[in-house]
């Protein structure tokens, strides 16, 4: 089957590569030029797409990587994974509206366009579909399918491979239903069917707003334990043995990455924009997750006070940078805010995270170092914001004068946990 990706990012990539691994004939497209030219040349920027996987549908001839529209020509099915960031609060679909014009240049009759960028309940019909009509003259439902199927995407998880992770499907009829289906069946062990765009679309948000608002359940329980004298680390596991009715979730120094932040707030301004009702929980759920990075510095300062020390002038480390265990991605990442508030008080501070590629330095608001004995040592504090694996813990606990553990994974008289 001819196949275009359009996006070749987190989402795009994998999905690409999967496809032309089980047999399809994969383009790769791409606005970003340098990003296309990494993967013609067999480099993926992306941990859980390895090089040689990358390599090998590219000498297959299964997979090629292009900026240039006109190699989307003769697709038999499309499928959009281009970002849905939020500006000011307000969803910003122009990804999505101009990747639509372009695939409606090169539609033909019966061909497919699957939409998988997360967004409000009914785009796919209401935006999306419109757009590829008007583009190409096509009916959609007649001469033209389309339909939805939310990513599922989590970077550096073991435990649930991209193909291993049930994938729902949606069309805007049965027969674009049909054609989903078929062509993520030969990709997915599972896909789960369901009536309609809009349920998939209100599903992918239900599935990110239960992680987002039980996520900020812990980080407010957190800041109202340290001060009554709990361990709320202590107090999470022992509610985790409870074996129903219950879910375990940690606290942290706030949420990042590109679902969470974001795709909550999707459904908040639909809900807003059409029934003129909030999304109270994902409104306060925001409200205190954006507040945490405050909390880990107002932390820091307590600790600083006890030792007859101050923020200002200190030297500080931070430890875990991206915004997920294992990640590469700093996108909406806590730890800048941190940084920025600490040098505010006056602090000197730096930032080490072996996980990050080189080239995403410019992303950083402060000097990026190695997480050395060295440096460890000659800092005043330690603040372990993701403790990603590539860590040496012991070490780390061995030479830090201070650390404040937001994850739990050290102790000791040197430590403070969040």
């Amino acid at each position: 089957m001819q196949t275009v990706v359009a996006g070749q990012g987190y989402v795009g990539l994998p999905l690409a590569v999967r496809a032309a691994e089980v047999g399809h004939h994969v383009v790769g497209y791409d606005v970003d030029t340098h990003r296309v030219q990494q993967l013609a040349a067999g480099q993926s920027y992306m941990a859980d797409v390895d090089s040689s996987r990358l390599r090998a549908v590219l000498d297959s001839g299964t997979y090629s990587a292009t900026a240039d529209a006109a190699a989307l020509a003769g697709f038999d099915i499309a499928v959009i994974t281009v970002p849905t960031p939020l500006r000011d609060g307000v969803p910003d679909l122009t990804y999505i509206e101009s990747c639509a014009r372009t695939l409606g240049e090169y539609l033909r009759p019966g061909a497919t366009v699957v939409l998988e960028s997360t967004t409000y309940p009914g785009t796919t019909e209401e935006l999306l579909l419109p757009i590829l009509e008007k583009t190409s003259g096509l009916n959609g439902g007649v001469d033209l399918l389309a339909g939805f199927s939310p990513e599922r995407i989590a970077p550096g998880n073991k435990r649930w491979s991209f193909d291993g992770t049930p994938k729902l499907v949606s069309g805007i009829n049965d027969e674009s239903l049909d054609a989903i289906k078929g062509f993520y069946d030969s990709i997915f062990q599972t896909t789960v069917p369901v009536s309609g765009t809009k349920v998939a679309e209100m599903a992918k948000l239900i599935e990110n707003s239960f992680r987002f608002v039980n996520i900020s359940m812990v980080n407010e329980m957190a800041m109202l334990a340290a001060p009554l004298g709990v361990n709320i680390w202590e107090a999470i596991d022992a509610a985790a043995t409870k074996p129903f009715g219950f879910t375990r979730f940690t606290p942290g120094p706030g949420v990042g990455g590109h679902c969470l932040p974001v795709d909550p707030m999707f459904l908040s301004w639909k809900a807003q924009q059409e029934l003129g009702i909030p999304f109270r929980f994902a409104e306060l759920a925001a409200d205190v997750n954006r507040h945490m990075p405050d909390y880990v510095v107002r932390r820091l300062v307590e600790a600083f006070d006890k030792r007859g020390m101050t923020v200002k002038g200190s030297r500080i480390l931070l430890l875990g940078l991206t915004y997920k265990y294992n990640a590469t991605d700093l996108r909406n990442s806590p730890s800048p805010r941190v940084a920025e508030l600490l040098i505010n008080l006056g602090a000197t501070v730096r930032g080490a995270d072996p996980n990050i590629p080189d080239g995403d330095d410019i992303k950083l608001n402060v000097p990026r170092v190695d997480a050395s004995p060295e440096e460890i040592t000659a800092s005043d504090a330690v603040v372990l914001l993701m403790d990603h694996t590539r860590f040496d813990l012991a070490m780390i606990q061995k030479y830090a004068t201070y650390v404040l553990d937001c994850r739990n994974r050290l102790s000791g008289a040197n430590v403070e946990t969040l």
